[in-house]
Order: C-alpha cells, then sequence, then structure tokens
C-alpha cells in the first residue's frame, strides 16, 4: 500500500467518523430537547445519582464536551454546586465508553454496507420530511450514525492492509509502553475527539497492528490527551469552569497513572473478563472492556478522596466576590469565649451591611442609564447572611449570658434588613432598567437632585462601619429624604398624568425609587439595631 494510499485512506476515515459523530451529537441533542437540562438540574442530589446522570446523559448524546459544558453552564448558574457537578463530570468518562463498544460490536462485526448505507438513507428522509421537528433532529442522529461506521469500514480496511508491512510501537518497555501513551495523546489532541482516537486504538488492533498491551496503552494516553482540551477551555474561563476542567483534569491524570502502573495486571484481568464474556477472539471488543474497566477504575480511585478534592478546587481561582463572600470574623474558635463570639458576629454583620449598601447606591442615581443590577453585591449578602445564621445557632447551642442573648436577636434582625436591602436595591435596578433611557432625563433637575443628595446623606448617616453617627442625626436624614422622595414620586405622577412621561416610564421609575425608599429605611432598622445610642425614635416594621 503506497504512503499516498495509506494516509488518505487513514484521513477520510477519521474524517468520516468525526462528521458522523457531529452529526450524531447535534441531532441527539436536539432530540432530546430539554431532557439533558432536567436530568442534569434534578438527578444529582447524591453521588450515586450524578455519576449516573454522567453516564447516561453522555451515553445518549455521545458526547461527553457536550455535557461537560451543560454541567459547567448548571454550575455558573448556582443550579449545581461543585461537589454534584463533579460526579456528572466523572460519569461522563464511563459514558464515553459506549463508542468503544459501537464500534467494536457493531462497527467491526457487521457488514457495513448492509448497516450504514440504510440508516443514512432512513435518516435524511426524516430529515427532509420533517424539517423543525424533533423526528429532522433524530434522522440527522440516524445519518450520523451510519456516516460514523462508514469512517469505522474505512479505517478497517487501511489497517488492515498494513498488518503485514507495517507495525505500530508494541513492545511492553517502558518507552515502547510511553511511546503508545503519546501517540493516543496525539491522536486526541489532533483530531479533537477522544472518541475519535478510540476508534483509531480500536480498528488498528483488530487489524493486528497493535498488541493488547500496546493498544491499551494508547487508550490510556487518549483519555490523558481529553486534559488538554480542559487546559485549553479554562484560560479565561470563569472560576466555576476553571475548578471543574481542573476536576477533569486530575481525574484522568490519576487514572492514567494508576492504570500505566497496573497495566499488565489490569490486561490479565481483562483476558480473564473476555474469556467469561466469550469476547476474547475480537481485540476490538477486549479493548472496549480495557476502555470501561479502565474509567470504573477511576471512579473506584476517586470515590474515597472526592470530598478533599472539592474542597481543595474551591480553595482555588477564587474572585474577589467570592472571596468577600467568605466570613473574616467567625468561625469556630471563637465560640469558646461567649464576649469574642458576639463581638465577631457584630463585626461580621456590619460587614455585611456596607456590602448591602454599595448594592443600592447604583440604581440611587437616577441619571444613570439603565443601571445594572447588584448581582454580585447581592450574593455575597446571601451568602454572608447564611453564615452568620448558622453561626447564631452554634452560639445558641454554646451557651450564653442573658446579656448576650439578649443581644442576638437584635443582630439577627439586622442581617435580615440587610438581606432586604440587597434584594431591594435589585428590584429597584430591574424597574429602572424598564424604563425608556431617557425617561429619568425628562424629569425636574431640582426634584432628581433634592432625592439624589438627600438619599447620599441618609446612606452616611446609616453606614454601618461608622459607629459614631447619632440617632438624632440619622432621624433627621430620613425625614429629609422622605420629603424628597415625596416630591419625586408627585413629580412623576404629574408627568404620566399631563402625558409629559409614558406611563410605563412612570410606573417603573415610581417601581425604582420605591424600592430604593424602602431599601434605605430597611438600612436605618438594622442602623438602630447596631447602634448604642438611646432615646431614638422607633422605625416601623417590615
Amino acid at each position: 500500500m503506497s504512503s499516498f494510499t495509506l494516509a488518505g485512506g487513514i484521513a477520510g476515515g477519521v474524517g468520516l467518523f468525526l462528521l458522523g459523530m457531529w452529526l450524531m451529537t447535534d441531532g441527539l441533542k436536539l432530540a432530546a430537547g430539554p431532557a439533558l437540562e432536567r436530568i442534569l438540574a434534578n438527578s444529582t442530589k447524591t453521588r450515586l445519582r450524578g455519576l449516573a446522570s454522567g453516564i447516561m446523559v453522555t451515553a445518549l448524546v455521545q458526547s461527553s464536551s457536550a455535557v461537560t459544558v451543560a454541567t459547567i453552564g448548571f454550575v455558573n448558574a448556582g443550579l449545581l454546586n461543585l461537589s454534584q457537578a463533579l460526579w456528572v463530570l466523572f460519569g461522563t468518562n464511563v459514558g464515553t465508553t459506549m463508542t468503544g463498544w459501537l464500534v467494536a460490536l457493531v462497527g467491526l462485526q457487521f457488514k457495513i454496507e448492509a448497516l450504514a448505507l440504510p440508516l443514512i438513507g432512513i435518516g435524511m428522509i426524516l430529515r427532509l420530511t420533517g424539517e423543525h421537528t424533533r423526528r429532522s433532529a433524530f434522522g440527522m442522529a440516524l445519518a450520523g450514525f451510519g456516516v460514523m461506521f462508514l469512517g469505522i469500514d474505512l479505517l478497517r480496511e487501511t489497517f488492515s492492509g498494513l498488518s503485514t508491512d507495517f507495525r505500530m510501537p508494541e513492545g511492553n518497555s517502558a518507552l515502547d509502553t510511553l511511546v503508545q501513551v503519546l501517540i493516543g495523546m496525539a491522536l486526541t489532541v489532533l483530531m479533537q475527539s477522544s472518541s475519535a482516537a478510540l476508534a483509531v486504538a480500536l480498528t488498528a488492533a483488530q487489524g493486528g497492528l497493535l498488541t493488547a498491551q500496546g493498544a491499551a496503552a494508547v487508550v490510556i494516553g487518549a483519555n490523558i490527551g481529553t486534559t488538554v482540551k480542559a487546559i485549553i477551555a479554562a484560560i479565561g474561563a470563569t472560576p466555576p469552569a476553571k475548578r471543574a476542567a481542573c476536576a477533569h483534569i486530575l481525574f484522568n491524570l490519576l487514572t492514567g497513572a494508576v492504570a500505566l502502573l497496573m497495566l499488565p495486571w489490569l490486561i490479565a484481568l481483562i483476558a480473564l473478563i473476555g474469556d467469561w464474556l466469550d469476547i476474547e477472539s475480537s481485540p476490538a471488543a477486549q479493548l472496549a472492556l480495557f476502555h470501561t474497566v479502565f474509567n470504573v477504575l477511576g471512579i473506584i480511585l476517586i470515590w474515597p478522596i472526592a470530598a478533599r478534592m472539592t474542597r481543595f478546587l474551591e480553595s482555588r481561582f477564587r474572585t474577589a466576590e467570592e472571596d468577600e463572600a467568605l466570613p473574616r470574623y467567625i468561625d469556630r474558635t471563637v465560640l469558646a469565649v461567649p464576649t469574642l463570639a458576639l463581638d465577631a458576629l457584630e463585626r461580621e454583620v456590619r460587614r455585611m451591611g456596607s456590602v448591602a449598601l454599595r448594592a443600592i447606591r447604583g440604581p440611587l442615581d437616577f441619571s444613570r442609564r439603565n443601571a445594572a443590577v447588584p448581582a454580585a453585591e447581592l450574593q455575597v449578602v446571601i451568602k454572608l447572611n447564611r453564615a452568620i445564621s448558622e453561626f447564631i445557632v452554634e452560639i445558641n447551642r454554646a451557651g450564653m449570658s442573658g446579656d448576650s442573648a439578649e443581644r442576638l436577636p437584635e443582630l439577627l434582625r439586622a442581617t435580615r434588613y440587610y438581606e432586604v436591602v440587597g434584594e431591594l436595591a435589585a428590584e429597584a435596578a430591574t424597574a429602572s432598567s424598564e424604563a425608556s433611557s431617557n425617561a429619568a432625563m425628562s424629569l425636574s433637575e431640582t426634584v432628581i437632585a433634592a432625592f439624589q443628595e438627600t438619599s447620599t446623606a441618609l446612606l452616611a448617616t446609616v453606614d454601618p462601619l461608622d459607629e459614631k453617627v447619632a440617632a438624632a442625626d440619622r432621624e433627621a436624614a430620613l425625614r429629609t429624604f422622605e420629603l424628597a422622595y415625596q416630591d419625586l414620586k408627585a413629580e412623576l405622577l404629574r408627568m404620566g398624568a399631563t402625558g409629559a412621561l409614558r406611563v410605563g416610564d412612570m410606573d417603573a421609575l415610581l417601581r425604582s425609587a420605591s424600592a430604593l425608599r424602602r431599601g434605605l429605611e430597611q438600612a436605618a432598622k438594622a442602623a438602630q439595631m447596631l447602634g448604642t445610642e438611646s432615646g431614638a425614635e422607633d422605625l416601623k416594621d417590615v
């Protein structure tokens, strides 16, 4: 066989296989509809369910990359935490073994034309007769199956003609094994598909170009090669994506290293299992079995260390917001001394309050067009509120004196007030964004200026990090702000009634101003809870 024919056969076979995989994956993803999201979101409550979800969805859509991207998307959206996502990601490694079994038991055991060509024909009929329907997507998947099998057949024919003239590195020495692993890695990196690399290894083994151990080393290399794509994908990605990519890398490196160390014994084990399953006559089937056992071994290895891996990854790639959401003053070490615990708790509440006030400052500026929703600050407030609430439970368990116990409900109420401030800041920004970009510019500059000046002055008196503000000053600032708010409200209603402002814009700005007013009132209540002054006028409850 000439070099040109060899290169053309390998390139064409791999190209057809990748084209078939692409068509099949896209078709199955479209045919599955929202099932992928529903399964990932609802079936990850335990390790086993997350693992099963990763295996099942990957086997269904035949793309570990698609499942990985979807899982990382759920982590970024907050629908899955990292510990849940890890088991889905680990399950995708086992799910990809289905490709090996398809190649070994279908692609290499049947007359391809009798299977592939009808699949392509039926698939294209469904595709053409059911455009924009699920039938069309299923037809594309069927056609993809057929094209993939044609690629496998071309690879099989190419490699079968080489078995007497050409041999891949097949020794069992450490150097030979390293070369075989590098071949597997190179195939995966060059073709951007571990499934394609696996198909090449399976057809080469079936054609007699690789021994069982050599082919197994290539498979290990193909698995390790997927980490290169993960490394590239992690560059410039969000912290959750980087952690998920690192989990994928650690899993494959650990599994690959252990499998290489145990390779002779694993080959012997596969031979025993092959005898039991009566597949010893098929090198490709034995290799598919090795691929499955190899990835299941990874699950067994990672199981006892998964919790520590999760904690390790969560401490890496932190953003400024994530660091800010971590408690700075409260931890279990101060629980032994109740007065220290109470002091630390108050300092944490005050820090949470400063973040909540920062969230509300942006929407207060009515001259800004479509102020962004303070999502980062809101998440920090929510997480700090949760940590503070849990710490209060721990304090109660530890026991405190009567005076300290009376102080706890006040601090808990202050945290609740600050949480509401954050929520109202987001509500105000959302309402403001619903108005036209120039709606606020139509209002009286005097009214707008008074509202912003009085709100800024009020913010200065409710700053939780400033403990020197007198209650009387805070009350005066609140009354002045209330007058400015009523003027703004009257101006909005007047302009809406006269047609100077669209009713929709009026309603959006009124809702925004109302949310800001309530947010500042909540901040004032929290400041009163944290203040030490006496004689302050009681503020109305929520």
